[in-house]
């Protein structure tokens, strides 16, 4: 059995989780969030813990059992807290602005890059250079902040580009003259 898919999701106040089949809405103080999940596995609520249970011992049952639990566990962390992802850039003349819910990239290109904000996403510019991203879906946050991201990668040389603010760029040595 699945050690993860063992572990009870812990209903925090001011949580409401509605079951519909395969069906799992959560509201929170944050937003409201839905997903349809695999019918691989049992949902039961009880009181203030969500438990997740494979229908059989088949090896397709205990392998969803885990995944179905942590998408709950991250639906209930999205609608209590949210999600974030930092994004920092680095180059001279590499600049982001934020007009409404577009972002206005100068990344060293000819023209600048004007990217929509998926609804549910909201972002803040700091300095011009730092990228915050917020959400309550973990996995629209991630997906956003790497669209951005790929806009213009951190290249290994210089570390100019677009990178994470967790992420350490290997940095090569760059050609060496004649001696």
């Amino acid at each position: 059995m699945s050690r993860i898919g063992k572990l009870p999701v812990q209903i925090p106040s001011g949580v409401k989780v509605a079951l519909d089949g395969c069906a799992i809405n959560v509201q929170g103080p944050k937003g409201r969030l839905g997903r349809n999940l695999p019918a691989d596995c049992k949902i039961l609520v009880e009181g203030e813990v969500i438990r997740v249970e494979p229908l059989s011992q088949d090896a397709k049952h205990r392998a969803v059992q885990g995944l179905v639990r942590t998408l709950i566990a991250n639906m209930v962390d999205g609608v209590t807290k949210g999600f974030e992802r930092i994004l920092e850039i680095n180059g001279v003349g590499y600049r982001a602005d934020l007009k409404g819910n577009v972002l206005n990239l100068s990344l060293g290109y000819s023209h600048p890059i004007e990217y929509k904000l998926p609804e549910g996403i909201g972002a803040e510019v700091e300095k011009q250079t730092k990228i915050t991203v917020r959400g309550v879906d973990k996995e629209l946050v991630g997906a956003t902040a790497a669209k951005i991201r790929s806009f213009r990668g951190p290249e290994p040389y210089r570390g100019k580009g677009i990178k994470y603010a967790d992420e350490k760029i290997i940095r090569k040595a760059g050609k060496t003259g004649k001696k």
